[in-house]
């Protein structure tokens, strides 16, 4: 079933609530990757579960697992492909070193803004691209896009960063292509989780992390050890989060349910971009009040990032033939939106 399939069928879902619609009822456990109380990133996963409960008459009851408490953060690709969990809420950038391609749909370095990649996704044949690339590396999940947000901030640092240079020899902590990106510019790139993200700074473990949008940076508190925020978030314009479901529970799921799945990950979608987009003008604002120094990447320094990247995703292309047919996908529809995109939207001073 197509994802335009299932969301035609979502009035029918609702009205069907009751009788053969939902004869099997789903009982699902959820872990999550981010904490339910940040902003656009795990607030959705809180979200969508509530949803389902509701709008399924109890139907599909979606049990939410606060990261760490089930399964660990990193292992929910793992956990829901072997059947040890039905589902996993996460950001699914974690397992490029499993699916290489897998970062494409998470945060592409100088990569699409939001709203032009829920458009290729809906639109341009993502959604199918993002099934057949996790079978082709045998996993059973069925993925389905399920928030998104805007630019992350590029980190944050004890020291300001003015030239590339600067990266090198640095601990950093740096998720997806983007440290890929900086592991070439010999960058010490780490990976962990954003709950130990406070301490590692602290004890001086990182030099340096970024983690997101700055409505979650100061809910972990990062502004209250090191001064320098760095924008704009080059490595990630989009984040986008997943529902993954084991494959077998997606295929003895109902029509309706499937339905109600697509349309309550949809919603959260637009929820979450809503909430950030509503939240990080104001916490940015107060960050400056406070003495943190908000700095501009020099227009010059971006563009060896971006020289960089180009590196970095013809090397993925190079390797692996699945990223190397959606990344030309991405690039096609770009091609196109730029058009768009440069002429249609006002300028930010304006």
């Amino acid at each position: 079933m197509t994802l335009f399939k299932a969301l035609a069928g979502i009035a029918g879902a609702v009205v069907l609530t009751t009788g053969t619609a939902f004869a099997d009822d789903l009982r699902w456990k959820m872990p999550v990757a981010f904490a339910t109380n940040l902003p656009g990133l795990g607030s959705p996963a809180a979200w969508v579960a509530d949803s389902l409960n509701t709008a399924s008459d109890g139907s599909i009851q979606v049990r939410v697992y606060e990261p760490g408490k089930l399964v660990p953060p990193f292992d929910i690709l793992q956990s829901v492909s072997d059947g040890k969990v039905e589902a996993g809420y996460t950001w699914i950038g974690y397992d490029q070193g499993k699916v290489p391609a897998i970062p494409l749909f998470a945060a592409v370095p100088f990569g699409m803004k939001p709203w032009a990649y829920t458009g290729w996704y809906y639109y341009g044949g993502g959604h199918e691209m993002l099934q057949e690339v996790y079978a082709n590396k045998g996993f059973e999940v069925h993925a389905q896009l399920c928030g998104i947000i805007g630019p992350e901030t590029a980190g944050w640092y004890s020291e300001p960063i003015e030239t590339l240079e600067d990266y090198k020899g640095l601990k950093i902590r740096f998720a997806g292509l983007g440290g890929k990106v900086l592991e070439k510019l010999g960058a010490s790139v780490t990976m962990m989780p954003g709950g130990e993200l406070y301490q590692a700074l602290e004890k001086g473990t990182i030099d340096a992390t970024e983690f997101s949008m700055p409505a979650i940076d100061q809910i972990l508190g990062f502004d209250q050890i090191v001064k320098y925020n760095l924008f704009p978030g080059w490595h990630q314009q989009f984040t986008a989060q997943y529902m993954l479901i084991n494959k077998g529970e997606w295929n003895n799921a109902t029509v309706a349910q499937k339905a109600l799945v697509v349309a309550s990950c949809t919603a959260a979608t637009t929820m979450a971009l809503a909430e950030g987009e509503y939240k990080n003008g104001k916490v940015l604002a107060g960050f400056q009040e406070n003495g943190i120094q908000a700095d501009q990447i020099p227009l010059d320094v971006l563009r060896q990032l971006k020289a960089v990247t180009d590196e970095v995703l013809a090397e993925e292309s190079a390797n692996d033939a699945d990223f190397k047919r959606v990344y030309e996908s991405q690039n096609e529809f770009m091609k196109t939106y730029k058009v768009w995109d440069t002429r249609a939207y006002v300028p930010a001073d304006l």
